[in-house]
């Protein structure tokens, strides 16, 4: 209970942030929806100007968790199709740089500095630290997991800037593709959003991507955890 309080205490800060990470997604998306349902023609025929701020935008909204990254994914393939495709992938890393420069800056280092209180803890993040480029990619990889909430965690892990941007956009590219693809095959937009029609192979798909991102963090998890239990004992 004294660690709780504590984690509490000198973290209220981050964790209020994360918690609304995970909170505002719903709100964003419903709002969102019901603004295209009363505009449907509001994305269509955008000139080269328009398209520029749209895909800004959508970094913005992305990165501050008002629109996940699947409805983003699907609206843009509806009303963009295929040429809007590089627009989407460089929207989705800037919104990965923009919420890690402002989970750092809420955040201050104060997370890590917390768990310096506690080594074994401490140890672990430090070993994830080691193995990020994987972290990052199976974070990125679970259409479950949401895009805002991870950015903040990994950047409240002081990971690699750079190796995050990257690895952020090759662990997003497999689900976003697909649900993208989607977008471009669907002839409702509101239909599409209430219920993607993946079928089953699209069902098997998105099954799969969530079981490699499950098992593989629990892997590195559990690697992580050995190995700092291992060098504890040899330091003992």
């Amino acid at each position: 209970m004294s660690f709780l309080k504590e984690l509490f205490q000198k973290n209220a800060s981050t964790l209020l942030s994360m918690f609304l990470l995970v909170a505002l997604p719903v709100l964003g998306s419903s709002s969102l929806s019901y603004m295209l349902y009363r505009n449907q023609a509001l994305l269509e025929h955008l000139t080269p100007g328009q398209s520029i701020f749209y895909f800004v935008a959508i970094a913005f909204t992305m990165a501050f968790a008002f629109t996940p990254t699947t409805f983003v994914a699907l609206v843009t393939g509806f009303y963009l199709g295929w040429p809007g495709l590089p627009g989407m992938v460089l929207a989705y890393a800037l919104a990965a740089f923009i919420g890690y420069h402002i989970a750092a800056s809420l955040d201050h280092g104060k997370m890590l500095q917390f768990l310096r209180h506690f080594p074994k803890a401490d140890a672990v993040m430090q070993e994830l630290k080691t193995q990020s480029w994987q972290l990052i990619i199976l974070t990125r990889i679970s259409p479950v997991l949401p895009f805002a909430l991870m950015t903040f965690v990994l950047a409240v892990m002081r990971v690699d800037r750079r190796r995050f941007l990257l690895a952020s956009v090759v662990g997003m590219l497999p689900r976003s593709l697909f649900f993208y693809w989607l977008g471009t095959k669907a002839q409702d937009v509101f239909a599409l959003l209430k219920d993607p029609d993946t079928g089953t192979t699209g069902k098997l798909l998105v099954i799969g991507l969530v079981a490699v991102s499950l098992f593989g963090l629990y892997f590195l998890f559990n690697r992580a955890l050995q190995r700092a239990l291992s060098k504890s004992t040899r330091k003992e």
